[in-house]
């Protein structure tokens, strides 16, 4: 967005939509304007509802809402990044209304969520793809769609934190209102969709082992607005209420977020971050479970099944010396940084009224 906002040739315009817009999930619409940003259209869409039935109906709102916006401003260009629902609605919009998409972060598994089948029906409704890794280009083209349209560029979240300075220790205390200890973990723990019912279950394994770690202090970020999210939560702020060594946010920001990631010993749980951003501050990631199953990963992830005993081995692996001696030579799979620039100059040179036909572009 920045790099759209400094170039000549280009006028950025923001819609902002889903848990942006919600008080339970912090208003966050207010720090992409205290970012320096402004906001051209809200799309409201999300119901108070976590259950299949809710997101379904959220989707549709989400199509209607962005159905409108998009009438009113016109963009010649929607990009749109990543793979939940409520982008599925815009992505839906967009094609209809015959605005070509240019889409980041496409050709990604996650193979215990329904993210998964949206990113990919997103990629076949979009005409330009910005992608994080030669794996997942090969994937879009595979997906069909023209290697000449499908652009290798890293992870923008790596941009984020190389251009970020990132808040001292008292910096960051003193804004949580929380002190660290001498061991610390940051943990976010989504439900895995593709498996409903067993959010309470994976959750409650979770809690378990956190509970039985001492000398530890522990901060949760709240979970997206997905099925059975509110339940994750509920049972989250029961933990913190019965230990005095926890603390959880329903939103901490970029800033306060990357730079407890460098504060931390280890990012536990089933957050995209874990995998993307994490392994570039050299801090140790323990992945839980299926959701971010089939993403390409550094060495500094250690993966674990969502049960008591194996996510409490894989906390104590992350305290090893030897392991965290590696952490120092760790390579990020997704890059170092340039995704933005390198995104802002190819949309800036390319022809966009030849985006909107396409062919499907076959194998040998």
């Amino acid at each position: 967005m920045e790099a759209i906002q400094r170039s000549p040739a280009m006028t950025l315009q923001v819609v902002a939509t889903g848990a942006h817009l919600s008080p339970e999930f912090g208003l966050t619409y207010r720090e992409i304007e205290a970012a320096g940003f402004q906001i051209d259209r809200k799309v409201e869409m999300l119901l108070s509802s976590d259950t299949s039935f809710g997101v379904t109906k959220s989707i549709g709102l989400g199509v209607i809402g962005f159905a409108d916006a998009l009438q009113d401003l016109d963009p010649d260009l929607v990009v749109l990044l990543g793979d939940r629902y409520e982008i599925l609605g815009a992505a839906t919009a967009a094609m209809i209304a015959h605005k070509p998409i240019a889409h980041l972060h496409g050709g990604e598994k996650t193979e215990g969520a329904f993210d998964d089948a949206i990113r990919h029906a997103i990629t076949k409704m979009s005409h330009l793809h910005f992608v994080a890794a030669e794996e997942y280009r090969r994937r879009v083209i595979q997906l069909g769609e023209d290697p000449a349209r499908v652009h290798l560029v890293g992870a923008l979240g790596i941009d984020s934190l190389m251009q970020m300075t990132l808040m001292s220790l008292p910096e960051l205390e003193e804004s949580l209102d929380f002190r660290l200890g001498n061991r610390n973990l940051l943990v976010t723990f989504h439900p895995e969709t593709l498996l409903p019912g067993l959010a309470e279950r994976h959750t409650k394994e979770l809690l378990y082992a956190l509970g039985s770690l001492e000398d530890t202090k522990i901060v949760f970020t709240l979970p997206n607005a997905d099925t059975e999210g509110r339940k994750v939560t509920s049972m989250i702020e029961a933990f913190v209420a019965e230990h005095s060594n926890a603390r959880a946010y329903t939103s901490l920001g970029q800033l306060r977020y990357l730079s407890l990631v460098a504060a931390v010993d280890a990012v536990v749980g089933n957050s995209s971050s874990g995998i993307i951003e994490v392994p570039s501050l050299k801090k140790a990631t323990v992945n839980i479970g299926e959701r971010q199953k089939g993403r390409i990963r550094a060495a500094s992830v250690i993966d674990c099944e969502p049960r008591r005993e194996d996510i409490l081995r894989a906390i104590v692996a992350t305290y090893d010396l030897d392991y965290r001696k590696q952490l120092e030579s760790n390579v990020n799979p997704y890059g170092s940084s340039g995704a933005s620039s390198a995104i802002a100059n190819i949309i800036e040179s390319c022809d966009l009224s030849a985006l909107i036909r396409k062919q499907f572009y076959d194998l040998d």
